[in-house]
């Protein structure tokens, strides 16, 4: 993963931005660590409260955190009353385009109507603070409006991704024991229609605690409808106020449940207050995308993950910017999608995924050269590490060696970016993170927990900051034991770290991403990004499987470029290629050449599948994230072919 290469910021972007230097950067990091409260007093303070807190942090029933105690705020006012007053309040919110090219531009003001008059429907069927509610929606506007105007009652939601199923459904509704869904009758994904009212139907059968059902008409499909239970959103909507007051909620008001895949299958609900979420997802907006009055920034990420909120919806509109949103898949209905939609919106502030960006590699230069990004000053990615390779090609083609690229880490329970370049101050080196953000306390300890000055670790947050998650819902102890136990005093991120002289973190991924290979352990991360530095390759996936001499032995997933075709004398050259790249130790037992990765629809590889089909043949974990079932199916196939094979060989 490391590369010796650095890269400044550009002097013209330093010039102008927020934080203009690296010295500046560390005046701000001391400051935090100097006087913490009074350092997140002042972001708060960036905000409206309707009363003001009387202690900023309170951390005395650790690890239980509180975060503005006494404070009452509310996020939608926040994201959008604030702005009213101001030249913003005709600044266009939310920018929308929909997979069928239809086109929505929603301003300050008129999002701050749709959201009232929702919040009014939503009061007028008995909702109210302390209620929860499930949005099940697709990347439409109103998915949007739905968490603002439960944001603005005090109706603690939870979003579950418009891709998951019936079954996925019904055990979120149930363990959060919602008594609204808010839902679509379908939404569009890659030319089709993706139903979604019938899977909540499907679900509701074991659901009683569900009253009401609101269905958003996206697409006009037919639709069956509950009487008494089930409502038109437009039906609900017309002819009522668009007036509504925002509810003085407390700091520490249950803003938000997400759920996320926990090690056992079973999802985890995390949960997330209303202050210091706000107060922290503001600030890195402003720290980590130098955020100006003009730019049209985009976060490619769907609303039913963590970046969804933080980053598509509350952070930008807390800010005043204008975010723009996009329906649907990067590939529809052909690889440039995503270049024809910056060219035609002149984005400038573009957030992507390290794997969509592999995916683009292995597209071929011709899509994003043929349309102009010359609109773009920032380029960011999310959700895993960025390998130097992709990273390099990003810089380069995307962002023609003049964009800062911000490589940021983070995760659900945190709420906000921890680590990340600040793109007028930090030099970048393709493939870290770099440095935490201010008030941001992050090391690299061994196994003793002891701070690890250069090399290897397990990467561990050592304060509490405001947006972290307060706890699984209904779980304390699950809480305590998943984060909080390993390294007492310490959050465990789960993630492996390396960290560099120049006191850069390096993430490697989870931990239980570890191969251990004759009592020697490597990442999988570091064997992926040997293997897509190889010309021929485009994505890979490397997994552990058990091994009668080694204990592990290194098995890859390899999809090749475009034009280029496997063969054995390609996995030869594969072999000795991540070999001599970082050691013999690492030369992988088995290199599979496949026609896709088997990912969620955020991007993500999904390993621990690829790990139950070489351990099993089969897979029998949680696939409600997957995107495209089918390449499961193919690959567990073909690997229950190759073993009867093997056998026949025998």
């Amino acid at each position: 993963m490391e590369s010796k290469e650095k890269f400044a910021p550009p002097a013209e972007f330093a010039a102008q931005a927020h934080v203009p230097s690296f010295a500046d950067y560390e005046r701000l990091y001391a400051a935090a660590l100097a006087d913490p409260d009074k350092f997140w007093a002042e972001r708060a303070g960036d905000l409206h409260w309707f009363q003001r807190w009387t202690q900023v942090c309170d951390w005395s029933n650790a690890p239980f955190a509180k975060w503005f105690v006494g404070g009452k705020t509310n996020l939608s006012y926040n994201c959008l009353d604030r702005h009213l007053p101001t030249a913003r309040r005709n600044k266009a919110a939310i920018v929308w385009e929909g997979e069928n090219y239809e086109q929505r531009t929603l301003t300050y003001q008129e999002l701050y109507r749709k959201v009232c008059k929702f919040a009014n429907a939503l009061k007028g069927l008995g909702l109210k603070s302390g209620d929860r509610a499930i949005i099940y929606m697709p990347m439409v506007p109103e998915a949007a409006v739905a968490m603002l105007a439960c944001a603005r009652l005090g109706v603690t939601h939870s979003v579950v991704f418009g891709g998951f199923s019936a079954e996925a459904l019904k055990t979120r509704i149930q363990d959060l024991e919602a008594c609204l869904v808010i839902t679509a009758d379908a939404g569009l994904r890659r030319g089709k229609e993706v139903l979604l009212k019938p899977a909540v139907d499907e679900s509701l059968a074991d659901c009683p605690t569900v009253k009401n059902v609101i269905v958003y008409k996206r697409l006009g499909t037919l639709t069956q409808m509950k009487s008494g239970r089930d409502h038109w959103w437009d039906d609900l909507t017309t002819g009522i106020s668009e007036e509504c007051p925002a509810e003085p909620l407390d700091s520490e008001h249950p803003l938000y449940v997400l759920y996320t895949s926990g090690t056992t299958g079973k999802p985890k609900g995390v949960v997330h207050t209303t202050g210091g979420y706000l107060t922290y997802v503001l600030a890195t907006m402003k720290w980590v995308f130098d955020l100006k009055e003009e730019d049209t920034y985009w976060c490619t990420a769907d609303i039913g993950w963590v970046t969804g909120h933080s980053y598509v919806v509350y952070g930008p509109l807390a800010a005043g910017a204008t975010t723009f949103m996009y329906e649907g898949a990067p590939d529809w209905p052909k690889w440039d999608r995503f270049w024809r939609l910056i060219e035609k919106y002149r984005i400038s502030v573009f957030y992507t995924s390290p794997t969509a960006i592999r995916a683009f590699i292995r597209q071929g230069d011709d899509f994003p050269n043929g349309h102009d990004l010359s609109s773009l000053r920032l380029l960011g990615s999310v959700g895993e590490p960025i390998n130097p390779t992709a990273w390099k090609w990003y810089h380069t083609t995307i962002g023609k060696e003049r964009c800062p690229i911000v490589d940021t880490w983070w995760q659900t329970e945190t709420g906000g970016i921890l680590i990340s370049p600040l793109p007028g101050a930090t030099p970048t080196k393709p493939g870290s993170a770099t440095r935490p953000l201010p008030g941001i306390v992050a090391e690299v300890v061994d196994d003793k927990g002891e701070p690890v000055k250069i090399g290897k670790g397990f990467l561990v947050l050592s304060r509490p900051w405001p947006s972290m998650l307060r706890t699984i819902y209904g779980n304390p102890e699950r809480f305590k034991a998943g984060y909080w136990s390993r390294f007492p005093g310490k959050y465990f991120t789960g993630d492996a770290a390396t960290i560099d002289e120049d006191g850069y973190i390096w993430c490697l991924g989870r931990v239980d991403d570890v191969i251990n290979v004759a009592g020697h352990r490597l990442s999988t991360m570091e064997v992926e990004s040997s293997l897509v530095r190889h010309k021929s390759v485009a994505e890979a996936a490397v997994v552990g499987a058990p091994h009668e001499m080694k204990g592990e032995a290194i098995y890859c997933f390899v999809a090749l470029k475009t034009g280029v075709n496997g063969s054995d004398a390609l996995v030869d050259e594969l072999r000795d290629w991540v070999a001599h790249e970082i050691g013999a130790l690492a030369k992988p037992e088995k290199i599979n050449f496949v026609a896709a990765l088997p990912k969620t629809r955020s991007g993500k590889i999904m390993r621990r599948l690829l790990r139950e089909i070489v351990t099993t043949k089969s897979v029998a974990g949680d696939t409600s994230t997957l995107e495209d079932y089918g390449v499961i199916l193919k690959l567990s196939q073909e690997g229950k072919e190759e073993e009867e094979i093997l056998g026949e060989k025998k």
